[in-house]
């Protein structure tokens, strides 16, 4: 895909785990289809009205959607599953048929991750990717998860990112790290105090269920990335009868979900900054960040010390060093973006200079985001994610105890120590979570794939996710990137899970595959 596309699928790791997508939706008044309501006995029980409904496809808001072969519709369900009659939201759902009716084994349900990626492009993405063999077989349904996009989005009135900043040097600026996080904390509180306790992803999974039953499917398939295998693997912990075929791509501990879960991400995000630093030392000539590659790690910790003391402009903002480590945060998602990353590197050092820079289309989207996310749709993508992963896990709620991991992380970690173990909202959230997070463990099968550099979902974190899923093979990647099965690389891990959609049949064994170039004999 094209690096524009690249990078804003990756940029939203930077929001949290993984994805940030298109504004996509549903189009009332558009000619519709109906599904079949309920061809198949359940169990009756309050719930039993939801499951019944009746699901209308029809052309999504986004046009661009419907041009890709996409239909969209809405669900309802319950705002708090222990009160099924009370109050419901309607959850927005898209659809991509299956090639073959003929061959048609069910439907592939979906998650791009996050928590707070949507998902009503993800059937199209999956698609372009999909052998013809596995397209014949499934509708790929995708979903906008309760408080995100179409599915009655959250807005906290967020005007930029409070997390994924460091607290940069001095007490100065981690106090004013604790005071943004806990700004944002009370901006979300003060506005949805009734609901935010509901956006767990217990209900998330619960949601799922009731959009498989309300298309008729006794089971369902499911393929997800980074967050999108928490979710699954919580549907299969939960409904684990109702699990076909289960698909988990770049996958972190779930026993580490939450602060653990972020502070596991530092020493790969770090390692990731090495290796563009190894890339860019013998392009020096081309890009001047330095001639060795701790020359070019010196450069770019020098220029977050720069912008702490004089915020360099571009791109219409004063890019402070409090931001600087976001930048290789996005870009070390995957290796393919090194040159990206490169230019983007050398304006941003041109700028510092007091140079005249006109900042390139992927630097300017990224520098909107970090500071002027409002009427992007990132403001209320950034609001989801935190009703999400505060009505799952309770953070530390104490500042010492931020301060001392910072420091405790800060001597291997410069760059992203203070990123990664800063303060987050979570920590000051009004209530504790309803339920406990679901613990993972369980034999249910699964496919799994790795990449050994993964920076969001570490390769360690995935051995979490492996041991967990007692049923799963796991299929190791060495490569850098998230998401190995939307990306270009290894053409292996790709068959290979196209022929467990097809086949139902998982690898002997756990193995390791090539990052380019076919499948070895197998």
């Amino acid at each position: 895909m094209c690096a524009m596309k690249r990078i804003t699928v990756l940029a939203a790791a930077a929001l949290s785990l993984t994805s940030v997508t298109a504004l996509t939706g549903f189009a009332p008044g558009a000619a519709t289809t109906k599904t079949s309501p309920f061809p198949f006995a359940e169990k009756t029980d309050r719930l039993d009205r939801f499951r019944q409904q009746r699901v209308a496809w029809a052309e999504c808001k986004d046009k661009q959607l419907t041009e890709r072969g996409v239909e969209c519709a809405k669900v309802t369900v319950p705002l708090d599953y222990r009160e099924p009659g009370g109050r419901t939201l309607d959850i927005a759902i898209s659809r991509i048929r299956a090639t073959d009716p003929a061959k048609r084994r069910g439907i592939l349900q979906t998650n791009p991750g996050g928590p707070g990626g949507r998902g009503l492009g993800t059937p199209a993405d999956l698609r372009a990717f999909m052998s013809a063999e596995a397209a014949a077989r499934y509708d790929i349904i995708g979903m906008d998860t309760r408080g995100l996009g179409e599915s009655g989005a959250l807005d906290c009135g967020l005007t930029r990112m409070s997390w994924m900043r460091a607290a940069g040097p001095g007490p100065a600026a981690f106090d004013e790290a604790w005071r943004l996080a806990k700004q944002d904390a009370d901006a979300c509180w003060k506005k949805y105090p009734d609901t935010l306790p509901h956006f767990s992803t217990r209900n998330i999974a619960r949601d799922v269920d009731l959009v498989r039953s309300a298309l008729g499917e006794r089971k369902t398939s499911w393929y997800g990335t980074s967050y999108g295998t928490v979710l699954g693997a919580t549907y299969a912990q939960m409904f684990p009868e109702r699990v076909d075929r289960l698909v988990l791509d770049s996958a972190p501990d779930p026993a580490e979900y939450g602060i653990r879960m972020f502070q596991a991400m530092g020493p790969a995000n770090e390692r990731a900054l090495d290796d563009f630093a190894a890339w860019a030392a013998p392009r020096h000539a081309a890009y001047g960040l330095g001639t060795t590659p701790a020359a070019v790690r010196a450069t770019f910790e020098e220029l977050i010390r720069r912008a702490d003391e004089n915020p360099i402009p571009i791109g219409g903002v004063r890019l402070d060093g409090r931001m600087v480590p976001f930048l290789p945060y996005v870009y070390g998602l995957d290796e393919e973006n090194n040159a990206e990353f490169a230019g983007s590197l050398r304006q941003i050092l041109d700028a510092a200079d007091g140079k005249p820079v006109e900042a390139n289309e992927i630097l300017r989207w990224l520098l909107n985001m970090m500071y002027r996310p409002q009427g992007s749709g990132a403001e209320v993508d950034l609001s989801a994610t935190l009703a999400i992963l505060c009505a799952d896990v309770s953070m530390p709620r104490s500042a010492d105890w931020y301060r001392d991991a910072i420091e405790r992380a800060r001597p291997a970690q410069p760059v992203f120590g203070p990123v990664l173990n800063a303060p987050v909202p979570c920590a000051f959230w009004e209530k504790k979570p309803l339920e406990k997070l679901t613990r993972i463990d369980n034999s249910v099968p699964a496919l799994q794939i790795q990449a050994t550099g993964d920076t969001r979902t570490t390769y360690a974190g995935g051995l979490g996710m492996h041991r967990a899923m007692k049923g799963s093979r796991l299929v190791t990647v060495p490569v850098r990137t998230h998401g190995v099965y939307l990306s270009p690389h290894s053409p292996c891990a790709h068959r290979i899970t196209d022929d467990y959609l097809v086949n139902g049949t998982l690898p002997a064994r756990d193995s390791t595959v090539p990052a380019d170039g076919p499948c070895p004999v197998r």
